[in-house]
């Protein structure tokens, strides 16, 4: 299958497209830069330069795709506009569906498990909690099952992990506000849980979802219903040689920053359907096994 992925250079997107391309697809990725460009055809990828605003340029891209894999979306952290992000998704996912309308060629959007009903086990069959950020995306995305596209949702679990030299995730943030405070924190009594999954075991399920997912399907790539938030920050603690301790909601932007938003969410998630339907089974290290192999502590 000739496969379009916007955010190919990324941290989720780069695995998508190695596994791709390990399973016979050929690969167009988006490129805004050069450098990113260059990225992409050193690893066998052709490069269709554009930004992810650039109307035309999607619309091209995706006309001439036998499928379309959506990723890219701006990096969240301490210079986020996170609602101006939200509405650009917003805008290249319409761009993208009207593109395959009537083909029956798939359309996979990435979504999270963050925007499930908070405090409960969430399924694929839950809906988002309406207004939450990005819901609006993701039911923009599956309102072209109606419309002749195979439209499906990846819901990425809260920490998405590798251990990989690229640092990216939310772990190094965690560790870099531990470093900076000198103690490893969580908020309250740390119970609240965090699902994960490894990048490696996200992009296979990427790949699954272009290949059979049905129109209309949500998939959950939780490979860890949850983790206990202080499990994380003992880990992180152990390592770094810095006590853990529980700070108060109040103190929670102090220590976390951007990040404080999501600390505290409890947000388990079952992928109990996912891996009956789609055969996913995840083999990469757990969120506490990755941290314990150390390679988010090297320089």
């Amino acid at each position: 299958m000739q496969v379009f992925v916007t955010g190919a250079t990324g941290y989720i997107g780069s695995a998508i497209v190695r596994d791709l391309i390990d399973a016979g697809h050929r690969v167009t990725g988006l490129a805004r830069s050069d450098a990113a460009a260059a990225a992409l055809t050193a690893a066998g990828v052709q490069a269709h330069r554009g930004a992810l605003d650039d109307a035309d340029i999607l619309r091209s891209a995706a006309a001439v795709s036998e499928g379309v894999i959506h990723t890219a979306f701006q990096n969240v952290g301490p210079d986020t506009d996170f609602a101006a992000a939200c509405a650009a998704d917003l805008q290249a996912i319409e761009v993208l569906g009207e593109a395959l309308a009537g083909s029956g060629k798939p359309l996979v959007v990435t979504s999270g498990t963050a925007l499930l009903p908070p405090g409960r086990l969430g399924t694929e069959e839950d809906a988002g909690v309406p207004g939450f950020p990005r819901v609006a995306s993701e039911d923009a995305a599956l309102s072209f099952a109606g419309r002749g596209v195979r439209a499906s949702v990846v819901r990425l679990a809260a920490s998405v992990h590798s251990g990989e030299a690229d640092k990216k995730g939310f772990v190094p943030s965690l560790i870099e506000f531990a470093r900076t405070s000198g103690v490893s924190a969580y908020v309250g009594d740390g119970s609240n849980r965090w699902p994960a999954v490894h990048q490696l075991d996200a992009a296979r399920l990427f790949r699954l979802a272009l290949e059979s997912a049905p129109p209309g399907a949500r998939l959950h790539g939780a490979a860890e219903e949850g983790v206990p938030f202080r499990d994380i920050a003992a880990a992180l603690g152990a390592h770094l040689n810095l006590p853990v301790t529980g700070i108060s909601p109040a103190e929670a932007e102090g220590h976390f920053s951007w990040l404080a938003r999501f600390v505290s969410i409890d947000n388990p998630t079952s992928s109990a359907l996912t891996r009956k339907q789609f055969g996913w089974d995840p083999v990469q290290p757990e969120l506490i096994a990755d941290i314990e192999e150390g390679h988010y502590f090297k320089d």
